[in-house]
């Protein structure tokens, strides 16, 4: 690694240089977290940058155009990937690099054409236009996370998410009772705790007009829940043990119906409580099975 890391200035100037040199680059402009107002700033940011190009076949045969940015520490291709292991490959819409330099900073970089471009700063509020030498793209407006939203779900949806969450406590019971330890972590990471996730994200959107963000992966709930809450909801994560899965699942379950029953009055909809007490029952007794 280099000892000094390029500064945001300097790869700004970069991004857009090699923008303006080429003559098949039309426009240039960036997404994600640079151009999110609400994210925090610091130097681990990626720049992702799209550049649209009259054609990308010069581009993705050849692949070592990412060494226009600097020196590559390591990389990935996703759509080259998809070519190797025979999925959908459409380099003629996109290809990307998505790169980390020997200098620290990382780069995700695609070129696009110009209707994939198109669809794509219409659907993403995230985009802000660096470079636009046609004129292409005078009405984008400015960057906001507000696709990002927390969505309002209906009294259906929310039903269906607290269902999931119940009828799932079964699969961890079992797995636990097992001693499959491994399926019991998968059963509370990959679907129930999910659910609580989803739960506690709808709480938050009620208690400040649908108009906030929890980012990816929550990692933002913490500035909107209070720090007991957050604690008990960092304790849903244990260690792959059988008595730190039983508290976690124990954990989870009453942290979900208080936060299942808060967004149920928010929404002037109803908790299901025979469904929660019966799935609670049952997890609890497959579990005293093996006494």
């Amino acid at each position: 690694m280099e000892a000094a890391m390029r500064s945001e200035e300097e790869m700004m100037h970069l991004i857009l240089q090699v923008a303006k040199d080429d003559e098949r680059v039309r426009a240039v402009y960036l997404n994600g977290s640079r151009t999110n107002p609400n994210a925090p700033k610091d130097r681990f940011q990626d720049y992702d940058v799209v550049y649209v190009v009259t054609d990308t076949k010069p581009y993705y045969e050849k692949h070592d155009w990412i060494n226009h940015f600097g020196t590559v520490l390591y990389m990935q291709m996703p759509e080259y990937m998809d070519l190797l292991l025979e999925k959908e490959y459409t380099p003629q819409d996109t290809f990307g690099w998505l790169a980390i330099f020997t200098d620290g900073n990382r780069l995700d970089i695609h070129i696009s054409s110009f209707d994939y471009a198109d669809k794509d700063i219409r659907s993403d509020r995230l985009c802000r236009i660096l470079l636009d030498k046609d004129g292409r793209y005078g009405d984008v407006p400015a960057e906001s996370d507000a696709d990002h939203y927390v969505k309002k779900p209906t009294a259906d949806k929310y039903s269906c998410e607290c269902n999931e969450f119940y009828w799932c406590l079964n699969n961890i019971g079992k797995g636990l009772a097992r001693g499959e330890l491994t399926y019991a972590m998968d059963m509370l990471y990959d679907v129930v705790r999910p659910c609580l996730s989803v739960m506690l994200g709808w709480k938050i959107g009620a208690e400040n007009d649908w108009s906030v963000s929890v980012g990816k992966s929550d990692k933002y709930m913490n500035r909107y829940l209070t720090p007991e809450i957050w604690n008990r909801y960092l304790a849903t994560v244990p260690s792959c043990e059988y008595e730190a899965i039983k508290q976690a699942t124990e954990t989870m379950i009453d942290l979900f119906e208080e936060t299942a029953k808060a967004v149920a009055e928010y929404l002037g909809t109803t908790y299901n409580q025979t469904e929660a007490d019966a799935a609670k029952e049952y997890f609890r007794w497959v579990l005293a099975q093996q006494k």
